[in-house]
């Protein structure tokens, strides 16, 4: 087995709460420099420059998981994964079915840019893609399992847009193939006062909307190589794949 540093939760410039540093360019030249094996780009239900990094990192060296970050009508926050460009084109064109048509406030929220390698702006996202969307937690389960991905409950021990502020507490059978939480806690402690979450794998990511926090926090996963489907057994704790998380 290798050990492969991941950073599986960052937003790029297509998240209107993105920086505007946060181009795919940017981002795997940094994930490059902080010696990041892989990444996961995952921007606010929208899944429209996974591609390029996915593209972009393979010529740098850094493997691109490609998703986005999903707000549930409960607004609890979900990763979710795709192998491939036909999956993710599906779920695109769900999530933009699913999507509330609230016209975006730039001025409040921020840019929403689609961006090409040069850093030109090629697309501007015009409705809001913070706002949860029209499916339930396990409505979006379903949908992304329905696509052979994967479904990751994010921050869940943080205060807000997770299961925990949302539902008030972390369901025992929550439908999810691993879970995330967040650096302000350590997964020693998590399990300690969640000892019934114990059979899932959790990841910690550095939920990077700005470049120079990039990499602040990662996992370690635990696989054979770098590809889609033993990151599929390492969160699932099968055949000695696994995730390690560094913070103690």
């Amino acid at each position: 087995m290798q050990s492969f540093k991941a950073d599986l939760h960052i937003h790029t410039v297509l998240s209107p709460c993105g920086d505007l540093e946060m181009s795919p360019t940017n981002i795997i030249a940094k994930a490059k420099e902080l010696g990041l094996d892989c990444i996961g780009i995952t921007d606010h239900n929208c899944t429209l420059h996974s591609k390029l990094a996915k593209r972009l990192g393979k010529e740098q060296g850094v493997f691109v998981f490609m998703g986005a970050e999903v707000t549930s009508k409960e607004e609890a926050h979900c990763l979710c994964f795709f192998e491939d460009d036909e999956s993710l084109d599906k779920f695109q064109i769900w999530l933009d079915e699913k999507l509330p048509k609230i016209e975006l406030d730039e001025d409040k929220f921020g840019y929403q840019l689609v961006v090409n390698e040069e850093e030109e702006i090629i697309d501007q996202k015009e409705y809001l893609l913070i706002s949860a969307i029209d499916a339930d937690l396990d409505e979006i389960y379903d949908k992304v399992h329905s696509l052979n991905g994967l479904f990751i409950p994010a921050h869940v021990n943080k205060g807000a847009n997770s299961l925990t502020s949302q539902l008030g507490f972390i369901p025992p059978d929550i439908k999810a193939d691993a879970l995330e939480i967040s650096h302000h806690i350590s997964k020693t402690n998590f399990i300690k006062k969640n000892a019934y979450l114990k059979k899932f794998q959790f990841i910690q990511s550095s939920d990077s909307h700005y470049i120079n926090t990039l990499g602040e926090t990662y996992c370690n996963l635990i696989m054979e190589e770098l590809s889609f489907e033993e990151f599929r057994l390492a969160i699932a704790g099968k055949d000695g794949r696994y995730v390690e998380t560094i913070i103690e």
